[in-house]
């Protein structure tokens, strides 16, 4: 499977990993509704997945494979250690909190709600719970993990990730 999947990585890049990224948010998605709120098949919100689905796909698989190109032009020649803190804190200081505020800015209108509404519910607390989980794995990911593997991984952890963005959409409070 690995194989297969550097083959088209390797033919077409940028498309392998959006679709990699949307079919992990909408498996995110379909996760938190069939494993944390127990909704069943028959309760499925199959619309909150294709949301979820498409935020992945359209916006975060195209925006995220951009910026971890930019991230690896980050240099401190002869500082690797450096550099490594320099890509971690760029990608949770400038990325997180823009990337958070479009996720709930753009799934709130997707969802015909008020944006204001949902980021003061849920903005700050997942963007604190973000940082309990990224800086450690993008710490491990710019360490040892190749540039065209990078969203990947951040793909396969996002999976749980995902599950939980998606529970913090939809929670109420």
């Amino acid at each position: 499977m690995f194989r297969w999947y550097q083959a088209k990585l390797n033919q077409r890049p940028v498309l392998t990993q959006v679709i990699t990224t949307a079919f992990l948010f909408g498996a995110g998605d379909i996760t938190a509704q069939q494993a944390v709120d127990r909704r069943g098949v028959a309760d499925h919100d199959f619309p909150r997945t294709l949301r979820m689905t498409a935020w992945g796909g359209c916006f975060f698989g195209p925006v995220a494979v951009q910026w971890y190109k930019l991230l690896g032009r980050i240099s401190f020649p002869g500082h690797p250690n450096r550099e490594l803190l320099a890509r971690v804190a760029a990608d949770q200081i400038i990325f997180t909190p823009v990337n958070l505020l479009c996720f709930f800015t753009g799934m709130t209108v997707l969802e015909g709600g008020n944006p204001k509404e949902k980021l003061e519910r849920s903005y700050l607390t997942t963007l604190r719970n973000n940082w309990m989980l990224w800086p450690t794995v993008q710490l491990v990911n710019f360490k040892f993990v190749p540039l065209e593997h990078r969203l990947l991984v951040v793909n396969v952890i996002s999976l749980g990730w995902n599950s939980y963005l998606s529970y913090a959409n939809t929670r109420k409070l």
